[in-house]
Parts: structure tokens; C-alpha cells; sequence
């Protein structure tokens, strides 16, 4: 099998789970719940699910020089993933996500960015030097744009496929998006870029801006793809959902490895879709993450 690179540009962090009967309303405090630590950040999430499902997997952030700093890398390494370009940044602490999960599988979330947001970009672009087609890089935003941007001048320089997960949403730089990055939003990231409340019609008027095609992910009814005009809707495998947490990295991960294998995008989608829908089956953000493609 040939190698499949991808380099995952973004966020690490470490995520304390408190899993609850409701999530609390402003003011309010719900007692009784069960407590965890798991690896996270969204970035270090899609460069785990891109490793376990076969992928070469290099990670490009920054951590802080601290016990969960060390702690955050140890899980990366244990997953094979090379993390000799994550950056340990002196007086500065490791990103940290406080998550409420109900009963339900819905899950609430406030992020302390820490290391995340002093993401070097001149590290970043020298930690992207020699990487070769068909590598593909895996952007997040939760880092600053400056290392994004670096990141998709350097990926389309060396004519490597460039994947955007517009997640947390904001307002994307026009140097970015004349970039034609494939931006892989969910419903409410779409609306929020496009101004369209329809994940269709957000997905149509974020790829007539991109010149690329658009993934829209719905959750638990799946995905849309918008690609040269044509709107294709692929779903979900129904499952009993325990924890949402991390299912949209997980998707984002799976995407790229199957996208650096060579796979085309409604088949790179539909595999990643139905990884997503697995990752909901287990509580934590890379729990359930399976190690080849569910089917």
C-alpha cells in the first residue's frame, strides 16, 4: 500500500470531561456527574483518527512546557503519529477544553487556547519543507490565522491537496479562501460563513467562492458535498450515540487519510462519514475512533 501523508496544522489540547444528566443553563450547577481526562484539541483529534485509519501522520502545533503539555504529546506518539514538529513553548501553558456531556450524547464546550494561540507560522512553515504530493495538510482554527495562512501558501506551493476545517467559525482572511482550500464545515459553520441558513445553499455559495468543492457534515443524518454545481447528500449509519464530542475530527481525519490514499471525494466522504457515526459510540473525543473504516 502507498504511503499516505498528512500533515495536521492546528491545536492541541487536553480535555477534562464531565459527563452530566443535563447541561447546565447560565447560573446554574448539576451535581452528580462522572469526571475524565482525555487527549484532545480538534486538530490533535483528525491527526488520530487520520493514524488509526492507516495514514503517515505528522503534527504541527505547540504546547506548553507543562505536565499536560508532556502528557498531550505522549498520547500523539502512542498513536504513531510523528510529533517531532510539535513546538514546546517555554512559560506558556498546554491548551485546555472543559466539556459538559448530558445524557444524551450532547456535549457543551469552553476552550482555554494556552499554547494554541503562540502557533509559530515561520515554525510552520519550515516543519512543511519537503513534504511532497499526494501529502495532504489538514488546517483547524483554532490557532491564529498567520500560521494558517502559512500553512496553505505552503501546501499549494508544493501542489499538495489542502483540506480547511472551519471550526470554531469565524470570518475566513480572502487570501485564505483564494487559496481554493476544501473547506469541511458543519451546518451551523456553513451558515455562519456563507450568511445562508440552508446547509445546500451554504454549501453551494461557499464553493462558488472557494472554486472548490464544499463538505457540509449534518450530524447524525450525514454529509453534503457541493462540487461543481451538483449538491450530493450521503447519510449516516444510524447508531445509539453515547458521546458527540470529537465526531466531526473524527470525520475531518478520516477525510484526509482517505483523501491521501488516493480515494475520490464522495468515496473519501462516505468512509468518513460512517467513521464519524462509530466515533459517537464511545465516550471521549478519540475513544471510539475505529482503527480501519467501520463496513
Amino acid at each position: 500500500m502507498a504511503v499516505r501523508d498528512v500533515y495536521v496544522v492546528g491545536s492541541i489540547n487536553v480535555d477534562l470531561v464531565v459527563t452530566a444528566r443535563s447541561l447546565p443553563r447560565p447560573g446554574e450547577t448539576v451535581a452528580g456527574g462522572s469526571f475524565q481526562r482525555h487527549g484532545g484539541g480538534k486538530s490533535a483529534n483528525q491527526a488520530v483518527a487520520a493514524a488509526r485509519l492507516g495514514a503517515s501522520v505528522r503534527m504541527i502545533a505547540a504546547v506548553g512546557d507543562d505536565d499536560l503539555g508532556e502528557e498531550a504529546v505522549a498520547l500523539l506518539r502512542d498513536e504513531g503519529i510523528d510529533v517531532s514538529r510539535v513546538m514546546t513553548l517555554a512559560r506558556t501553558p498546554t491548551g485546555v477544553a472543559l466539556i459538559v456531556v448530558d445524557a444524551s450524547g450532547e456535549n457543551q464546550i469552553a476552550v482555554a487556547s494556552g499554547a494554541n494561540a503562540e502557533l509559530d507560522p515561520t515554525a510552520v512553515q519550515h516543519a512543511l519543507r519537503g513534504a511532497r504530493p499526494p501529502a495532504v495538510v489538514l488546517l483547524g482554527l483554532e490557532v491564529p490565522d498567520a500560521p494558517v495562512l502559512v500553512a496553505a501558501h505552503a501546501a499549494r506551493e508544493a501542489g499538495l491537496a489542502l483540506l480547511l476545517n472551519p471550526a470554531p467559525a469565524r470570518e475566513l482572511p480572502p487570501e485564505l479562501l483564494d487559496l481554493s482550500p476544501l473547506l469541511t464545515p458543519n451546518s451551523v459553520e456553513a451558515a455562519t460563513l456563507s450568511g445562508e441558513e440552508e446547509p445546500e445553499a451554504a454549501a453551494a455559495t461557499l464553493s462558488a467562492r472557494t472554486g472548490a468543492p464544499v463538505v457540509v457534515t449534518l450530524g447524525a443524518a450525514g454529509a453534503l458535498v457541493a462540487d461543481g454545481g451538483e449538491i450530493s447528500r450521503l447519510p449516516a449509519p444510524a447508531v445509539e450515540a453515547i458521546d458527540t464530542t470529537g465526531a466531526g475530527d473524527a470525520f475531518n481525519g478520516a477525510l484526509a487519510a482517505e483523501l491521501a490514499g488516493g480515494a475520490a471525494l464522495l468515496a473519501a466522504v462516505h468512509r468518513a462519514v460512517a467513521v464519524a457515526a462509530e466515533s459517537t459510540r464511545s465516550s471521549g473525543a478519540r475513544a471510539g475512533i475505529p482503527r480501519r473504516p467501520p463496513g
